[in-house]
C-alpha cells in the first residue's frame, strides 16, 4: 500500500479543482477500497465467497442482456 499520490497546481487553477484532481488519482489508485479492506481481517474462504458472488452477479447481468436482444430479435418477426 506504499503508494504515493501527488499532485501539483497548475497554472491558473483553483484549489478546489487541484483537490478534485487530487482524489481523482486516489480513486485510480485504488488507496482508499484497500484501506478499507485491511481494516479487518476477511478469511480466505469469505474472499472466495465474494468472488463467486460476484462473478454470478457478472453472469447473471450478461444473461439478462441476451435475453432482451433475443426478445427484441424474435418481436422484428412477429
Amino acid at each position: 500500500m506504499a503508494t504515493n499520490v501527488s499532485v501539483t497546481q497548475r497554472k491558473n487553477e483553483s484549489a478546489e479543482r487541484l483537490i478534485r484532481r487530487f482524489i481523482k488519482k486516489c480513486k485510480k489508485e485504488k488507496i482508499i477500497e484497500e484501506a478499507r479492506d485491511r481494516m479487518r481481517y476477511v478469511p480466505p474462504s469469505e474472499k472466495r465467497r465474494e468472488k463467486r458472488k460476484r462473478a454470478k452477479r457478472a453472469q447473471d447481468r450478461e444473461n439478462k442482456k441476451q435475453r432482451k436482444m433475443i426478445q427484441r430479435y424474435l418481436g422484428e418477426f412477429e
